[in-house]
């Protein structure tokens, strides 16, 4: 169910290859919040931001990465970069498989926070083949450190 990677790798060759990075912020938590992402293109690059008055880190991490997705217009391979331990085990350590299977439940039995953005997720990487790439934050990694900055700068447009 949460498609990651195609089997085929003829059809997986005809689709380009589309980098993204993101990240998300939140002054408080909850508090006010934002969240950037950087995509890449071949030489062609686009950053997209924005923030909510009233969220969580957990909620504008999610946010960024369905944003990112959104805009593709058609089915591409993508490298999703991310400094949320979060998301990439969800992803690469099966735990949303489990969630699915459990009726969105935790391994301890309480429900998965944030369901509706989880949901949403699974919906918009549907066309695409994702990968995911775990990064270090605030670390030595500029394309991480960039997405870092629209993000906070996108949650002070909710402060105060």
């Amino acid at each position: 169910m949460s498609k990651s990677k195609s089997s085929s790798a003829s059809v997986n060759n005809k689709k380009q290859h589309v980098i993204i990075y993101t990240d998300g912020a939140c002054s408080g938590n909850p508090g006010p919040g934002g969240w950037g992402a950087l995509l890449q293109w071949k030489d062609q690059e686009k950053t997209i931001s924005g923030g909510e008055a009233n969220t969580t880190n957990n909620r504008m991490e999610l946010r960024a990465i369905i944003e990112a997705l959104r805009i593709l217009k058609k089915p591409c391979r993508v490298s999703v970069h991310s400094d949320s331990a979060l998301i990439i085990n969800a992803f690469t350590r099966g735990w949303i498989d489990n969630w699915l299977r459990k009726g969105w439940k935790k391994a301890d039995k309480k429900p998965v926070e944030n369901r509706d953005l989880w949901e949403e997720l699974l919906q918009v990487m549907q066309p695409h083949d994702v990968e995911w790439v775990k990064v270090k934050g605030h670390s030595t990694d500029e394309r991480n450190n960039r997405v870092d900055r629209l993000a906070v700068d996108a949650s002070k447009k909710f402060q105060g």
